[in-house]
This record gives structure tokens, C-alpha cells and sequence, in this order.
């Protein structure tokens, strides 16, 4: 693989981004098109652009849902290096031992909170609402989508 530059950063999915989203977006143009210009046929035109329509609107969803699931990466994330920097320690065994929720719950409590409720959430198996109601100092978290 090449070195990445400001030439060749840019990433395509040429399946979807050059065939199937031109595909649809003029699907839907000429399904509009025919709609306004077909009267005899105008329901089915409708219809078409319709399917059209709702086929664009789910792949932009699908799209959201990647960055969501990479969202939910990066809070992980987030937990191991917290884990590291305030236990010293890596954070595989904690991890291993909460459910994401707890885990993303853990985000809102400040540093001096963390390590105990940490504590207690893998003793206790605190739900991350539990989690949410112990925190007293809340770290807001003003970036996630």
C-alpha cells in the first residue's frame, strides 16, 4: 500500500458511492420526471419514486449506523486509555467483565469518581443507569453524535 498523502486520502466504496447511489439518485429522477409527464401512468411513477426514494433514505441510515458502530469503538476506547491513565493498568480484564452500557456509562463520571465506580459496577454489576445515578460530579460529554 502506498504511503498516504493529501492526494490519495480520500477513501471511495466504488460499488456504492459510483454505481449504486448514481443508479438510484437517477431512478428517482426519472420516476419523478415520469410522474409529472406520464398521466396515464402517473401511480405507477409515483409508486416508483417512492421505492426509490425510501431506498436512498436506507442506505443513508445504513450509513449513520457505521458511524455509530465507530462511535461505540471510540468510547471503548476512551475507557482503555482512562483505565491506563488513572489505574495504570490495561483494561482488558475490566472490559471483559462490562457490557458497553456500563461502559459508556463510565464516560460521565470526572477521574476521581471513575476508579471507584469502576469498582463497583464490576463488584456489584451496577446497570449503567445505577452507574449514572452514583455520579455526582458529571463529565459532559458534548461530542457524541
Amino acid at each position: 500500500m502506498s504511503k498516504q498523502n493529501y492526494s490519495n486520502h480520500k477513501r471511495y466504496y466504488i460499488p456504492h458511492h459510483f454505481i449504486f447511489l448514481p443508479i438510484m439518485l437517477t431512478a428517482l429522477g426519472f420516476g419523478i420526471g415520469y410522474a409529472c409527464t406520464d398521466p396515464e401512468h402517473r401511480l405507477i411513477w409515483i409508486l416508483f419514486s417512492f421505492l426509490s426514494f425510501c431506498i436512498l433514505y436506507l442506505t443513508f441510515m445504513v450509513r449513520q449506523h457505521y458511524a455509530l458502530g465507530n462511535q461505540d469503538r471510540i468510547v471503548r476506547l476512551e475507557f482503555r486509555v482512562r483505565c491506563f491513565e488513572l489505574l495504570d493498568e490495561r483494561a482488558e480484564e475490566p472490559e471483559k467483565q462490562l457490557s458497553f452500557s456500563q461502559i459508556a456509562a463510565l464516560r460521565f463520571a470526572d477521574d476521581a469518581e471513575f476508579v471507584e465506580l469502576l469498582e463497583r459496577a464490576k463488584k456489584e454489576n451496577l446497570s449503567a443507569d445505577e452507574i449514572k445515578k452514583s455520579i455526582k460530579h458529571w463529565k459532559a460529554d458534548d461530542m457524541r453524535l
